[in-house]
This record gives C-alpha cells, sequence and structure tokens, in this order.
C-alpha cells in the first residue's frame, strides 16, 4: 500500500524543519552521554592541583552518589540535597559558619563538572542542572585589622612557647611585613629571595607572580634560616623544620591552635594568618592610600570602577610604605629628595636629582615626569611624610633595641 501524498510531503516539511534528513535517520545511532563516573577522570586530569584539592572530596561524594548516572541525568535538585547534605554534615571548625562554606563548595564542584562537558561539547550550556543551582550568598567577612597591642600579645606567646620558636617568629614576621598567603610563604625557594635588595618573589592565588620588598634583616635571617636547616639548590624551600623539611600548612594550624590556648580571645574569634595580611594592608590604606595598598596586597583583578584601571603603584611605592612601617630603611624606598621634587619643592635638589637621578626613576622624561606625577601625588605624600615620622614599627610588635631584639631568643 502506497503512502498519501500529502502526509509525505508535511513529513519532509517537518524534517526540514528540524534539520534531520532521511540519512540521519537510517544511520546507527551514537553513544550517549558517560556517565559521571565515566567522565570524571577526564575532569580531574584537566583541573589544576588547587582546584584537586579544593572539589576533590566533593567529587568523590559526587560519584558515590551518581556515579551511575548519565551527565543529563543529574537533576538541579540532586545538588541541591547534597549541597544542603553536606552543609549539615561539615566539620566544625574554627572559623565555621554552619557548614555555609561546605554547601557552596559542592554547587562549585558540580559547576566545574558541566563547564568542562560543555567546553567539550557534551551538553548544551542551558541543560546544565548545576548552573540552575543558586550559590548562597556570601557573609560579610569576620575578619578585622588586629591592633598593636594584639599584635604584640599574638607574637609574644609564639616564641615564647613551642618548639621551634626561631621558624613560628619567622613565619609571623614574614607574613606580616609582606601581607602574603600561606601558600606564597610555603612556596618560597632560595631562588625567590634576594638579600641584597631585600625581595622575595610570592607566588599566590590564580599562579600570579610578584616581588615584594622585606626589610634587610628579615632576608638576611631567612637565608640564614634556609641555609643553616640543609637549603643548598635554588628551588629548595626557605621555611623548614629542624630536620631540614619543608613545612607544610600544617605547622600554621598547630601553631594558631597553641597561640589560642595561651589567649583565649584568639580562639574565640578564629584568628588565623590571614589576619595579619588584614592588619597590614588596613595599615597601608589608612597611611599610603588604596593604590599602594592594592599593589601590596598584589592583587591584579580589574574588577570594581574603571578608576581602578589606573591607580597603580611601582615597587618604589611599596617599598617606602614598608619602610614607615617597620621603622627601616630599604633599598629601593624613595628618598626624602625624591618625596620633595614629587610635592613640589625643588630648592634642596641639585641637578643630579633632576636630570636622571633621583626623579629620573619615575619616567623616561625626568622633568616632565615629576611635574606630572606632582599634581597627583601632592595629598598621599603628605600622608606619606607623616606615617614616616612617626613609629608605626610597634605594630610589628618589636622592640626600641631592633627589629629582631624580642624577636630571637
Amino acid at each position: 500500500m502506497s503512502a498519501d501524498p500529502a502526509r509525505v510531503a508535511t513529513a519532509r516539511q517537518l524534517l526540514a524543519h528540524l534539520g534531520v534528513t532521511l540519512a540521519d535517520l537510517q544511520a546507527e545511532p551514537g553513544p550517549g552521554l558517560p556517565t559521571l563516573a565515566e567522565y570524571l577522570p577526564q575532569v580531574v586530569a584537566a583541573a589544576g592541583p588547587g582546584t584537586r584539592r579544593t572539589y576533590g572530596t566533593y567529587w568523590q561524594r559526587m560519584a558515590a552518589v551518581w556515579g551511575d548516572r548519565p551527565l543529563d541525568a543529574v537533576a538541579a535538585s540532586d545538588i541541591e540535597a547534597l549541597q544542603r547534605q553536606a552543609a549539615a554534615t561539615a566539620r566544625s571548625r574554627r572559623n565555621s559558619r554552619s557548614g555555609r562554606h561546605a554547601g557552596e563548595l559542592v554547587i562549585a564542584a558540580a559547576r566545574a563538572i558541566y563547564n568542562r562537558a560543555i567546553a567539550d561539547g557534551l551538553i548544551d550550556p542551558a541543560a546544565s542542572p548545576a548552573h540552575r543551582v543558586v550559590k548562597p550568598r556570601r557573609l560579610p567577612s569576620t575578619r578585622r585589622a588586629l591592633t598593636p597591642d594584639e599584635m604584640e600579645e599574638i607574637n609574644l606567646a609564639a616564641r615564647t612557647s613551642g618548639n621551634d620558636v626561631i621558624l613560628d617568629a619567622l613565619a609571623l614576621r614574614l607574613h606580616t611585613e609582606t601581607a602574603c598567603r600561606r601558600g606564597g610563604a610555603l612556596g618560597l625557594r632560595l631562588a625567590d629571595l634576594d638579600t641584597g635588595r631585600g625581595l622575595v618573589r610570592l607566588t599566590e592565588k590564580g599562579a600570579t607572580l610578584r616581588w615584594q620588598p622585606i626589610t634587610l634583616d628579615l632576608a638576611a635571617h631567612l637565608d640564614d634560616h634556609a641555609r643553616a636547616r640543609g637549603a643548598i639548590l635554588p628551588t629548595d624551600r626557605l621555611l623548614r623544620y629542624r630536620n631540614g623539611r619543608p613545612i607544610t600548612s600544617r605547622r600554621y594550624d598547630h601553631l594558631w591552635k597553641r597561640i589560642g590556648e595561651q589567649l583565649p580571645w584568639v580562639a574565640a574569634q578564629g584568628i588565623s594568618t590571614h589576619w595579619l595580611r588584614h592588619t597590614t594592608l588596613t595599615w597601608v590604606e589608612r597611611h599610603y592610600g588604596y593604590g599602594i595598598a592594592r599593589a601590596y596586597a598584589g592583587h591584579t583583578d580589574s574588577t570594581g570602577p574603571a578608576t581602578t584601571t589606573y591607580i597603580k603603584a611601582d615597587l618604589q611605592a611599596v617599598a617606602t610604605a614598608l619602610a614607615a612601617m617597620t621603622g627601616q630603611p630599604h633599598p629601593l624606598a624613595m628618598t626624602e629628595a625624591a618625596f620633595r621634587c614629587l610635592a613640589g619643592d625643588r630648592s634642596s635638589l641639585t641637578d643630579h636629582h633632576l636630570d636622571g637621578g633621583e626623579c629620573g626613576r619615575w619616567g623616561s622624561g625626568p622633568r616632565a615626569s615629576c611635574r606630572t606625577r606632582r599634581q597627583a601625588s601632592v595629598e598621599l605624600l603628605k600622608r606619606a611624610a607623616a606615617a614616616a615620622s612617626s613609629k608605626p614599627h610597634i605594630l610589628l610588635g618589636c622592640s626600641e633595641d631592633g627589629l629582631y631584639a624580642s624577636w630571637w631568643p
């Protein structure tokens, strides 16, 4: 029996509308989407070490629960249920917030899987269940800048307890001077230390890299510490245990637990190494402004107002802030002559200062550079000069007898 021509025509029109040909209908069906357990190894292989460390636990839980399901068989409600479960069973820590962060990481880990599936062309972006689950709003941070008295109490507790007070004093001093994160300090190698110019090369979040000024005393003590404990090759780590092994993040955990046992307010507020970063950057921002604080922190992101594109500070400005904060001179810090030049006072400057000397550091044309920078920097330099004339190094918990008089046993 022959088919109705009208129906055949209608079917042809429908296939044309769908973009399907008769050859497509006659072809063998292709393989379906892989299951989560089959696809997860590809996601892990493509992820960086930090991503694997952050999401690894949650990926294992997803594989245990949804491992036999194809990628398109996981629903948004499944992810949300796992989020609630992770929040309810999260381990209570000093800085925990009722599992809120654990629940957020479940969503982020699921999105990482489906972002890779989208990039591989396995699913359409609109079909991702992970992106249909709303992340919980982040609560404001409870961290704040520590007061000078609180800093002194913390430093005193660290250097009068524990089995390696030199290591602990070095670590606290390093974080206070550089405002670096734990990962930046743990990754420091001999090759990252410039003792002559007072610099350390920090590698931090997102593989960002920067040279950060430190005092010459700290640079010398870091070098002595590393070499005395077995560091020889340029790739050897700086911070090391007495037995020569490089320290890990566990050292920080033990340090703050010990300080919390001696100072109950430290344990109650959940103070950690990151609070030192807040303390230093707050001081720099208050005395030197947002632009220098941003450079001091190593922030390179472009989020925020468009004005941040033009608010930049160089290494000399960061070194000047460090010198004022610690009360110690730094080879890269701006001199009084440079301050006066930028502020518009040339009465005491020599031809060397004006022609390729102190002012020449600021641009290709010394005179033009000074005029341009002077207009934008007068108020900033007034605040900086006032800060340098005070005793801000008390912030670091050091005695008047010297930078390390109260640090080294």
